[in-house]
């Protein structure tokens, strides 16, 4: 195990997995708060019908994905707020509409699309440089967001009325945090892929809810979970040779088993 660590993919996967495991802590951690765990799976599916449009046109397919899942983001609140839908039935039409389009543009496309794959399932270990940097600019835009806007994103977070009676620009910090998830997501999906995309969004914040009160500590416990979580798994995974995506949901299941059993609640 110790000779994996020397490969230098080795070492990008690790610090590509510190980097998301802190943005999916800070993005994951709002959505569990409000209740919002559905939208990453939502948004996730969404980006599908942009992937689908990019292979057709023959263009980026990562443009019209971020494309696609901000718009899929921003309906989701428009319904939410203006068509008085809950916020669970318009995740379900823009998951819905989303993977539709995907498949009927996928299926339009002529020849063979390889790369598909590689975005439903992710590879961790195929992590580049450029990846990286991209990555570490994100998380650096939205630690600063986060650290500006802390106390209104609280509130929003907790209670949204309680948020508009203390003239909390509640809009402008639902459709920007929307914004940024959507873009995490684009971002992430190629390297993780959707499955374990979706539990770094949700697994390691409700083992952190089990123990934490707090915002921030829940936030920072959910960050360590997760990072200690994604790196077990991958030196897991370089012992038993399966996929290392699939590894690292199973050990956040598992740590999330146990700690409902150990839970003090």
């Amino acid at each position: 195990m110790a000779d994996i660590l020397q490969y230098a993919f080795f070492q990008r996967a690790l610090l590509g997995v510190a980097l998301i495991s802190v943005a999916a802590a800070i993005i994951g951690t709002y959505i569990v708060t409000r209740r919002l765990v559905a939208i990453s799976g939502g948004i996730t599916h969404a980006c599908f019908g942009g992937l689908g449009i990019g292979y057709f046109l023959g263009i980026n397919p990562l443009i019209t994905a971020t494309m696609f899942a901000i718009g899929a983001s921003a309906g989701v609140e428009w319904l939410a707020a203006r068509q008085k839908m809950r916020e669970d039935s318009a995740i379900a039409v823009v998951w819905a509409l989303g993977m539709a389009i995907g498949i009927i543009f996928v299926f339009l496309t002529p020849g063979y699309v390889p790369e598909l794959n590689t975005f439903l399932f992710g590879n961790v270990l195929t992590i580049s440089p450029a990846d990286l940097w991209t990555f570490g600019i994100f998380t650096t835009i939205l630690l600063a967001f986060f650290i500006a806007f802390y106390r209104p994103i609280l509130a929003c977070a907790f209670d949204r009325d309680f948020a508009r009676v203390m003239h909390i620009p509640v809009r402008f910090i639902s459709y920007a945090m929307t914004v940024l998830i959507s873009v995490c997501i684009v971002l992430t999906i190629r390297l993780v892929g959707i499955m374990l995309l979706m539990s770094m969004f949700a697994l390691p914040q409700l083992v952190a809810e089990t123990f934490c009160r707090r915002f921030p500590a829940m936030m920072t416990a959910s960050a360590a979970i997760s990072l200690i979580c994604s790196v077990g798994g991958l030196l897991l995974s370089s012992v038993v040779n399966v996929p290392c995506s699939a590894l690292i949901v199973i050990v956040m299941t598992g740590a999330y088993m146990i700690a409902r059993i150990f839970s003090p609640r």
